[in-house]
């Protein structure tokens, strides 16, 4: 009898995971083809800390955020679009994600806090919808009857994260051989489908050591006023309710270490397939794992731009200093020369004639 009460229960349990991620009706799409996400090869302008002063010269896309299971115009987020920025330096890929929201921050509650989470498609068969779309359930999907479906998903909630703060992976969770975070949750995961989703280095057929977090990342918000860098005891950091932007900020190496296929493996000049979402606390009241807001019902091309060396011999001019540069090298030049022609005269023989002693009696 007990073994019958808990298998009824573990059933309840698992089908109230299912009903949380179905859609209310039938899935449907309608994606702009036209839309993408540039990142540009613009190497030593990027401090990750979460704030967007270096970021005010780089072109973003923007999008409306509208609900992932129902993507209707009608319930689109209220306080404005979301920015999406990237770029990368030849080893990195960096991220910026910029979107108006009211403050709001309930330290070590991570649903009453904003969250976000990056999306990336690493099998070939990978649907954006179903986050991967493998049909295999929680007691059958594994990494051979879900090949080819896999996604690589960044998710970071700052619930216990200090604004300015570098988060994500770090020597004590990546010894462990996962993609966890135990200070900030900036979480590195690889799933298959909505009930399918793992820790990199984790999963339903065992644990793999070889795994590790390869995602960092900070956050921030307008409305902050203290710029020296916050602790955890300023925590709220601001009052609730204050007008604003929220600023999220993320780096991962152009290649991983990943032999696992958890991983999506970014090439110059190659496009990849991304998505991002976005969670918020409306009216106070906690959010849940579904219920979350994204830019597009459809995958989104990331358009990653090759370092030409036409881009390393064009730097961009900022005054007279690159005139001011070439005139010193010039006169350097200048210097080298006369200093050369005035160690010869110095140390070369000199001719003096010869003239015999009778000459001189």
């Amino acid at each position: 009898m007990l073994k019958l009460l808990i298998v009824a229960l573990l059933l309840i349990f698992e089908t109230e995971k299912v009903v949380s991620h179905q859609e209310s009706g039938e899935w449907s799409c309608e994606s702009d083809s036209e839309i993408q996400v540039m990142a540009d090869f613009k190497p030593g302008l990027i401090t990750l800390d979460g704030r967007n002063d270096d970021w005010k010269d780089i072109d973003g896309s923007e999008f409306p955020l509208r609900p992932a299971l129902d993507p209707d115009a009608d319930h689109e987020y209220s306080d404005g679009q979301m920015t999406v920025k990237a770029l990368h330096d030849g080893r990195d890929m960096y991220f910026m994600l910029e979107i108006d929201g009211n403050y709001a921050y309930d330290k070590g509650e991570n649903k009453k806090c904003p969250s976000v989470a990056l999306m990336f498609q690493i099998g070939d068969q990978a649907t954006y919808h179903n986050m991967g779309g493998c049909k295999e359930g929680t007691d059958s999907c594994t990494s051979k009857a879900c090949r080819g479906f896999e996604v690589d998903i960044m998710h970071f909630s700052i619930g216990n994260a200090i604004p300015g703060r570098l988060y994500g992976g770090n020597p004590i969770d990546n010894r462990e051989g996962n993609g966890g975070d135990r200070f900030g949750h900036l979480v590195d995961i690889y799933a298959w489908n909505p009930h399918c989703r793992y820790l990199d280095g984790l999963g339903p057929s065992g644990n793999d050591s070889s795994a590790q977090n390869d995602w960092h990342g900070a956050w921030w918000h307008s409305s902050f006023t203290t710029q020296s860098g916050y602790v955890e005891e300023d925590s709220p950091y601001t009052p609730d309710g204050q007008k604003g932007t929220y600023y999220f900020e993320f780096s991962r190496p152009l290649r991983t270490m990943d032999r696992l296929q958890q991983d999506v493996q970014f090439t110059l000049g190659s496009p990849a397939k991304m998505s991002v979402a976005f969670w918020y606390p409306m009216d106070s009241k906690p959010w849940h794992g579904s219920g979350h807001y994204t830019i597009n019902c459809d995958w989104i091309p990331l358009d990653i731009s090759p370092g030409s060396s036409s881009g390393l011999a064009a730097p961009t001019v900022k005054g007279s200093s690159d005139g001011t540069s070439i005139s010193a090298i010039v006169i350097s030049l200048i210097s080298l020369v006369v200093s050369v022609f005035i160690a010869y005269k110095l140390f070369s023989p000199m001719n003096v004639p010869f003239t015999p002693m009778e000459n001189n009696l």
